[in-house]
């Protein structure tokens, strides 16, 4: 179970993604280059669309939002997460999403 656009440090998981902001929903919509491409149904004005990310990260590794944070790419498309004690693990993240 490993891919280049994740991997564990410790208990905390570090993703390497894409965002498509301005989606008609949330979704993991498979791999752009060497990050996981997440299609946001947000736009990015105000950090709506960071925000919905890490509520979209959170629910699918059944965490709390506080849980998931953006370690780089606040305002940019490419970004790094972390996602601390992730309670389960998405079918997507040990499988190829596309």
């Amino acid at each position: 179970m490993t891919a280049p656009w994740y991997r564990f440090d410790e208990e905390t998981l570090i993703l390497d993604v894409r965002v498509q902001p301005g989606s008609s929903r949330d979704e993991v919509a498979g791999i752009y280059g060497n990050r996981l491409k997440i299609r946001i149904a947000a736009r990015p004005v105000d950090n709506a669309a960071n925000l919905r990310l890490r509520g979209f990260l959170a629910k699918e590794f059944g965490v709390s939002p506080g849980r998931v944070r953006l370690v780089f790419g606040q305002g940019h498309r490419d970004k790094r997460v972390a996602v601390a004690r992730p309670a389960r693990l998405p079918a997507w993240l040990s499988s190829d999403p596309d």
